[in-house]
């Protein structure tokens, strides 16, 4: 079981709703990828017109909690009022604070985040930042009260998987919160990996949505975050230098 501030889920893996071939592809996917956490950007949200098209439309509200987030906000400001429009929606009060720091790259700010989910803590929010592999950026978030760190594995939507695993590892031994690997999974080995290395989660969506088949995809990823979470519980074997027989020698009769 997950437990994010007083939410608690089954599945590990969180699924973005965007970019998207069509809305039935999208609920297929959802679907099949079991997942209970649908992450959204507030700003696709149309709130205060109902004729325009839902991007949720085809999902089922009542079975998901929803995770909007603060994209596009560029100042600890802007995030903060995009907050609270996600709050006036009434879908959930979790946010995923996301303030990009640089328009090339998609990385975050640290400072305006942390000003943001300074902000939004003290204002009865359940805060979840996206930030860069930076561990002590990750203890003074938590330190603030956040109630899980989202790391990046690598820029967002470029697929290339997990750069740096050694600053996430730091991260995950460090964190007293669930960690939740964001941004730059490509494939399920990406998720797997994740998962392996002791992330507690894994947030999603171009790897499905940008797949030749989302649907395959998000089965595919569903099974991945599943075998690594239980290959990290199992505990893996040490590497060895050289080769170790994998028959025991003792107890055999080797005849005369």
């Amino acid at each position: 079981m997950l437990k994010v501030g007083n939410y608690t889920f089954n599945s590990r893996l969180f699924l973005g709703t965007g970019k998207y071939p069509n809305y039935d592809m999208q609920k297929q996917a959802v679907d099949v990828s079991e997942t209970e956490v649908l992450t959204f950007s507030v700003r696709r949200m149309n709130i205060f017109d109902a004729d325009q098209p839902n991007f949720l439309e085809k999902i089922d509200l009542e079975k998901y909690r929803f995770l909007p987030n603060t994209a596009g906000a560029k100042n600890a400001e802007e995030a903060v009022r995009i907050a609270k429009l996600a709050d006036a929606s009434g879908l959930c009060d979790m946010v995923k604070v996301e303030v990009i720091g640089c328009d090339k790259t998609l990385l975050p700010d640290p400072v305006e985040t942390l000003k943001a989910t300074e902000t939004l803590l003290a204002e009865g929010f359940t805060v979840l930042p996206y930030t860069s592999d930076d561990v002590v950026l990750a203890r003074k978030l938590e330190e603030l009260g956040a109630h899980a760190i989202m790391p990046g594995a690598s820029p967002i939507g470029s697929g290339q998987g997990i750069i740096n695993p050694l600053n996430l590892q730091f991260i995950m031994d460090q964190a007293n919160v669930p960690v939740i690997v964001d941004a730059g999974i490509g494939s399920p080995k990406d998720a797997a990996y994740a998962m392996e290395l002791g992330a507690d989660g894994v947030l999603l969506n171009t790897a499905v949505s940008g797949a030749h088949d989302p649907v395959k995809m998000a089965h595919a990823m569903k099974l991945a975050v599943e075998a690594g979470q239980l290959g990290f519980e199992a505990g893996r074997i040490a590497k060895k230098e050289y080769a170790v027989a994998s028959s025991p020698k003792e107890g055999i009769s080797l005849g005369k």
